[in-house]
């Protein structure tokens, strides 16, 4: 499926707080051995974790990302399918029927 067309959802068990302009997420408990960390998220990623909402499609995030950051669509892609990934990765998002 194209990553544009779907839709993520924060999980439960972290919480997250912006602080000086990043923002600061916690998984509040650890999933089968995995380390508990705090990850710290910059300014586009604050911009791409407030838009993760369950509802909001990976495209209209990307529209968003280029016209604030005066990059191509398909830059703004990348980044942000990477940076999904990532957050993914770390079980801090989830894929969601949108």
């Amino acid at each position: 499926m194209d990553i544009l067309n779907e839709c993520f959802g924060k999980k439960e068990d972290c919480v997250s707080r912006e602080v000086a302009g990043e923002t600061l997420i916690v998984p509040v408990r650890s999933h089968g051995g995995n380390v508990i960390a705090i990850y710290t998220v910059n300014e586009l990623g604050t911009m791409i974790w407030q838009s993760i909402d369950g509802r909001t499609r990976v495209g209209q995030i990307v529209d968003s990302i280029s016209r604030a950051y005066d990059v191509t669509p398909e830059e703004a892609a990348k980044d942000t399918a990477d940076f999904l990934h990532s957050l993914e990765g770390v079980g801090l998002i989830g894929p969601v029927e949108a």
